[in-house]
């Protein structure tokens, strides 16, 4: 069995006031496969990545980095931080500094590498995320899209193994939105693990290749997208819907007009190719796609 690249094992926590956040809770997060923590809001998903990258320390269980118990010393969060790196849900509460490189170099120079090495970091975050011409920006003149993706050129210039991200698509439009999930697939492509938290059902189906249900403190149930979010029950208990696409496929599929086995679609692109194709095959005037 492979070991889980970062692992949650048996986590508690309580917030001053004695609110539970976290309850026992087990996770794992294997490495190359995007895993979305999915929830409603207050579920306690935002805890749990402050816990992944040793922000929190939890009062039970454990968190555990390529099978090894993580620390909470000085120097074993830096080592934790270098290899997992964590972007806020409000990219205002990570920017600080000057200018957009200026802040994407804090991180690096932090690890003690000398300008020039930083320098060649920064390029290479920013190249990464499509924002290089921002580098002398002053962060509090960039629009809401432009500050996420300058938060997570600040992670990536850290180069981490694992890459937490709390709601990552919040407040952004569509365009956005497109722009934010195509960065992230490039960096994913250049090694990096993807983990984010949301309560976007369709985004999670869409984007995710594994989910973890969440509600209340604790991991309901973790498994492939597909499979876990195409049971009614087990979204109804974490207090979730279905998503869309994953609806639509599956009563196109009980009507016989998908195959068993066949590739059901996974957002809105596929919707509309799935329409087009049944259109073609069967024909406006059958029965079984015609407006009632």
């Amino acid at each position: 069995m492979t070991t889980p690249l970062l692992e949650a094992q048996g986590l508690g926590y309580a917030y001053p006031g004695g609110i539970t956040a976290l309850a026992e809770l087990n996770l794992t997060i294997a490495r190359g496969r995007r895993l979305a923590i999915l929830g409603p809001n207050g579920a306690g998903k935002t805890t749990l990545l402050l816990h992944l990258n040793g922000t929190l320390r939890p009062s039970a269980g454990q968190v555990l980095l390529d099978g090894a118990a993580t620390g909470h010393s000085r120097a074993a969060l830096a080592a934790w931080r270098r290899r997992v790196g964590l972007v806020l849900q409000d990219a205002d509460d990570q920017l600080f500094a000057a200018s957009v490189a200026e802040d994407v170099s804090f991180g690096p120079l932090n690890l003690g590498l000398d300008e020039a090495e930083a320098a060649e970091r920064v390029a290479q975050a920013l190249a990464a995320l499509g924002i290089a011409d921002l580098a002398d920006r002053p962060p509090h003149m960039l629009s809401y899209g432009q500050k996420k993706r300058v938060a997570i050129a600040g992670a990536v210039a850290m180069r981490p193994q694992v890459l937490l991200l709390d709601e990552p698509t919040a407040g952004l439009d569509h365009h956005g939105a497109v722009h934010l999930l195509a960065a992230l697939e490039r960096l994913e492509a250049e090694g990096t693990t993807l983990v984010f938290t949301t309560h976007d059902v369709d985004l999670a189906y869409a984007f995710a290749d594994d989910v973890a249900l969440f509600e209340s403190g604790q991991v309901l149930a973790q498994g492939p997208a597909a499979t876990l979010l195409a049971d009614a029950a087990l979204l109804q208990s974490a207090r979730l819907a279905p998503p869309l696409a994953l609806t639509i496929g599956l009563k196109a599929q009980a009507a016989g007009l998908l195959a068993k086995g066949q590739t059901l679609p996974r957002g809105n692109a596929e919707i509309l190719d799935l329409v087009d194709r049944l259109v073609a095959a069967y024909g406006a005037s059958d029965s079984r796609i015609r407006p009632a």
